[in-house]
């Protein structure tokens, strides 16, 4: 933690989490805590226990890591080396609070990440999840421990940031780093945002996800000063048989690429800061797809990072939270 000793508040940036090396081991202890979370997979613990350790991670945790290692950087998981970029940041930006930042899963363990604020004397936590949108399956999680932290320290109070899809900060530092894009490199005929998925069920029972991956794009395509149906919306990284949130986005670049779309530019609104998703999926095995396909070029606008408009748009954030 990079601030002044003194301070008693206290912003805790949490992100989803990473394996601590792109090995099958710690890939398997990741993916163990990830998938035994009720949020993140509802079926009953003794059905899905022994089909996870015993069938589900021996066989991917293999598959998972080498996907990791493609994209490993000399800072480590680019999920976790973004992060920390952004937290010294966002600990510039607001010097009078200590800045600190937690994954989910994995560490450092957000519960852990509490007890210490608290035992160096922080009474006020605002808890932000990089998660723009919000779902029962991400920020519920980490209000999920938020609410055990509470009950554990009665003498601090607490303060979740629910969701941002359309704080105008976040949407207008969407659209600078498309706009920086176009300049850069020009602009394709098709804009395509691309979303993690989750169940279509979970929608169906009230989960507000869908609706404010909607609400965002809208409001970016207006920043952008451009129609809300030049950009396509789509969702990524579906895995079981369920059906899942659609349109699908591979399917969705294989299908444009053979109605004769060569270019695209694609964006990951729902990810703040780079990540499997994002570097292995989409600007590597989506991107090759949608060649292979017949598409000449994907060309995909990285998330906003630890970029100065992220970084101002998260600590205005945090200040309106408190």
């Amino acid at each position: 933690m990079r601030m002044p000793i003194e301070s008693t508040r206290a912003l805790v940036l949490v992100n989803l989490g990473t394996p601590s090396a792109p090995t099958a081991a710690a890939v398997r202890r990741y993916l163990g805590e990830f998938l035994m979370d009720p949020r993140v997979v509802q079926i009953p613990r003794a059905l899905w226990w022994p089909l996870l350790n015993w069938v589900i991670l021996p066989r991917r945790s293999p598959v998972v890591a080498r996907k990791y290692a493609s994209i490993w950087m000399d800072e480590g998981s680019p999920l976790a080396a973004y992060t920390q970029r952004l937290t010294d940041g966002v600990q510039a930006a607001l010097p009078e609070w200590r800045v600190t930042s937690a994954m989910r899963y994995g560490e450092p363990a957000l519960a852990k990440t509490i007890d210490a604020l608290i035992a160096d004397g922080v009474r006020e936590i605002v808890v932000l999840p990089l998660y723009p949108q919000y779902s029962t399956t991400t920020t519920a999680s980490v209000e999920d421990v938020v609410v055990k932290s509470r009950a554990k320290h009665p003498q601090a109070m607490f303060k979740t940031v629910h969701d941002y899809h359309v704080d105008p900060h976040w949407v207008e530092a969407m659209a600078a780093s498309i706009r920086e894009h176009w300049a850069r490199n020009g602009r394709t005929g098709k804009l395509l945002f691309s979303f993690h998925g989750i169940p279509e069920r979970l929608v169906q029972g009230g989960d507000p996800y869908a609706a404010q991956c909607e609400a965002g794009t809208a409001a970016i395509a207006a920043a952008l000063g451009i129609a809300r149906d030049d950009i396509l919306l789509t969702y990524q990284s579906r895995f079981g048989r369920e059906r899942w949130l659609q349109p699908y986005t591979l399917p969705t670049l294989q299908q444009l690429a053979r109605d004769g779309v060569h270019d695209i530019d694609v964006v990951c609104p729902g990810f703040a800061v780079d990540c499997l998703e994002t570097l292995e999926e989409i600007a590597m095995l989506n991107a090759e797809a949608f060649v292979a396909a017949g598409g000449r070029a994907l060309h995909y606008i990285p998330c906003l990072n630890d970029g100065a408009a992220h970084v101002q748009a998260l600590a205005a954030i945090a200040e309106s939270a408190a």
